[in-house]
């Protein structure tokens, strides 16, 4: 059986905070970073799920998800929608948790003292979308295919431009990103790409 990307349910939640947890490193096994194996999910798949199911896909083979995409058609009303409904619920939960890592206190911070995109940025691209892939499936093109999945879905939606941000020292997703026709639109504490619709 060849893998298939389809639409995310809401049984694909444990599967987005693994495979969010094994590619946290710059696209590499992050486990070592965290002390919880959710804290990256928390931030940049499971929400997603929760508040923007209809642009969020997995890539499956048989029983096994190997890879996700996610986004939101408008980054600032998503945030609004956090700021009202994920992250309190976060901070009460997390309320008496410390950090034990540098990449803990990051996610923790985040929890308690929600951290929005550039304005100006959001503004221009107003869509947004985050990708990770297993290593099994990080060949044969599936990661073109899930982007063209994702960008067709916020194209019907009717956004006009994307955008995506990666590690200052992510090289590969940076070349990936370029490869299919994404420009590099800011830097700062990442690497900001975009890509009109």
């Amino acid at each position: 059986m060849s893998p298939q990307i389809r639409q995310a349910r809401p049984e694909d939640r444990a599967a987005l905070f693994s495979i969010c947890l094994l590619t946290a490193d710059g696209g590499t096994d992050g486990s070592a970073l965290y002390s919880d194996p959710d804290y990256p999910g928390l931030v940049w798949s499971v929400p997603y799920l929760a508040f923007a199911p209809e642009h969020a896909f997995v890539l499956e083979d048989g029983d096994a998800v190997l890879g996700y995409v996610v986004g939101a058609a408008d980054t600032r009303a998503f945030e609004r929608r956090l700021d009202a409904n994920w992250w309190p619920t976060l901070a009460e939960k997390y309320a008496g948790r410390e950090a034990a890592t540098k990449h803990d206190k990051n996610v923790l911070d985040r929890i308690r003292a929600p951290k929005h995109g550039n304005a100006s940025l959001s503004e221009r691209y107003p869509a947004h979308l985050h990708i990770n892939l297993l290593p099994a499936a990080q060949s044969g093109g599936w990661g073109r295919r899930m982007i063209e999945t994702e960008l067709d879905s916020l194209r019907k939606a009717g956004v006009e431009a994307m955008h995506l941000g990666l590690s200052l020292t992510n090289d590969r997703a940076y070349g990936f990103y370029k490869h299919i026709g994404l420009s590099e639109i800011g830097r700062d504490e990442a690497i900001w790409m975009g890509i009109t619709l």
